[in-house]
């Protein structure tokens, strides 16, 4: 599994025009599943971006959690994640799961996230063609990927 995560002061995703989801401060989520993803890869990812401390302190400090700011998570599917550039001019998408594996995964790391969360998650919807907005605070951006737990 494949993250970017944005720290946000706000956020949301359309789908044929219709607001799907929004979000305050918090966090907007891209992820992107590959067929070889397990619930170990969401078990770990989940509790790694649950612990990030990317939120500053009264000393204007990155050392807070999502949880310490009162925070909200956006989680938005984004297969390009997966995307190989290596050949050509036209990213090859072979290393992003099939709908049939990556739903499941995708519904499962949603639901794992909101065991950490007393507020609704809010969500795209996989495979929709969506508009995300945000308002990227910092701008921080953090990219997470499973298979390489730096």
């Amino acid at each position: 599994m494949k993250v970017v995560i944005q720290r946000v002061t706000s956020a949301s995703v359309k789908i044929n025009n219709q607001l799907h989801g929004q979000i305050g401060k918090g966090m907007l989520i891209l992820l992107g599943i590959a067929p070889d993803d397990t619930n170990a890869d969401i078990e770990w990812l989940c509790h790694k971006i649950n612990s990030l401390r990317i939120f500053d302190d009264e000393n204007h400090v990155m050392n807070l959690d999502i949880h310490a700011v009162g925070g909200e998570c956006l989680i938005v599917s984004q297969f390009t994640l997966m995307a190989m550039t290596k050949k050509g001019n036209r990213p090859s998408y072979i290393r992003a799961a099939e709908p049939s594996i990556a739903i499941p995964l995708y519904e499962q790391f949603i639901d794992k996230m909101q065991e950490s969360f007393s507020s609704k998650i809010q969500t795209g919807i996989f495979g929709a063609d969506m508009q995300v907005q945000l308002v990227n605070d910092g701008p921080v951006t953090i990219i997470i990927d499973t298979k390489q737990k730096e």
